[in-house]
C-alpha cells in the first residue's frame, strides 16, 4: 500500500473587514512625504483621496476664486498685520474684519464638504484640520507625519520646489508656521503635537510604502 505524505494547508487570516464609511486624516510638516503617504494608503485600500480638490469644492460653494482660495490655502485670516492666534474651535468673528469673514467662508465651505465626503464614502483626506472637523464623527483615525528637517528639505529638493536644502528648509519653516497658524487659529488643539493624533510617523524611518501598510493595519485594528 503506498505511503500517504501528510501535509499541512494553511490558510491566511481573513482581512478584517473595514466601516462602510470611515475617514483617514493626514496632517503633515511640509516636505515630510505626507501626502504621497496619503494617496498610497488610499490607492492600498481602494478608497477616495482628497487635498487640493477640497479647495475646488470650497470655492464653489463660498463662490470664491480658486486661485485666491489656493493663495489662502491652510494660512490663518490676517488681521490688523497679524495673525490672532485664537485656539478656541471657534469661526472668526465678523467683527474681525473683511479679510477674516471672507476666510470664516472659505474654511466654512471645507467644513461642509468634509463633512459631505465622511457622510457618503471612505476617505482619506490630508490637512484642512480635517480630524477637528470631523472630531464627533465615528470611525475616524488621525494621523500626523514629520520628518527632521533635513529629509523634509531633500525631498522637496526632489520635487523640484526648490534649488538648493538651504532654500527648501527655509521654505519648510514658513510653511509649518502657516500650517500651525492654520491649525491653532480654528481649533482647540495644537498642531503637530502628538496627543492631537492618534498615531504620528517619522516618515524618515521606513519607505513610504512600508509606513502606508503600517497605517492600514493600525486602522483596520482601531475600526474592527
Amino acid at each position: 500500500m503506498p505511503k500517504v505524505c501528510p501535509y499541512i494547508i494553511i490558510f491566511d487570516a481573513p482581512t478584517t473587514m473595514l466601516p462602510e464609511k470611515y475617514v483617514i486624516t493626514i496632517g503633515r510638516t511640509f516636505g515630510s512625504g505626507g501626502r504621497a503617504l496619503g494617496r498610497l494608503i488610499a490607492d492600498k485600500l481602494g478608497i477616495g483621496f482628497y487635498d487640493k480638490q477640497l479647495l475646488v469644492k470650497a470655492a464653489e460653494k463660498a463662490g470664491y476664486n480658486l486661485e485666491y482660495l489656493e493663495r489662502n490655502d491652510e494660512r490663518a485670516p490676517k488681521i490688523l498685520g497679524g495673525i490672532i492666534p485664537f485656539s478656541m474651535g471657534f469661526y472668526p468673528m465678523s467683527w474681525l474684519g473683511d479679510s477674516a469673514a471672507a476666510s470664516d467662508g472659505i474654511y466654512k465651505a471645507q467644513c461642509d464638504f468634509i463633512h459631505e465626503l465622511a457622510d457618503s464614502e471612505p476617505c482619506v483626506i490630508v490637512g484642512r484640520s480635517a480630524d477637528y472637523i470631523l472630531r464627533d464623527c465615528p470611525n475616524v483615525v488621525n494621523i500626523f507625519v514629520h520628518a527632521p528637517v533635513n529629509d523634509c528639505a531633500r525631498r522637496i529638493v526632489e520635487r523640484f520646489e526648490c534649488k538648493s536644502l538651504e532654500e527648501a528648509a527655509a521654505l519648510a519653516e514658513k510653511t509649518n508656521k502657516l500650517r500651525a497658524n492654520f491649525y491653532n487659529f480654528y481649533t482647540d488643539k495644537r498642531w503637530g503635537h502628538a496627543q492631537s493624533y492618534d498615531l504620528t510617523l517619522d516618515s524618515s524611518k521606513l519607505p513610504l510604502d512600508e509606513l502606508a501598510d503600517m497605517v492600514i493595519d493600525y486602522v483596520r485594528r482601531r475600526l474592527r
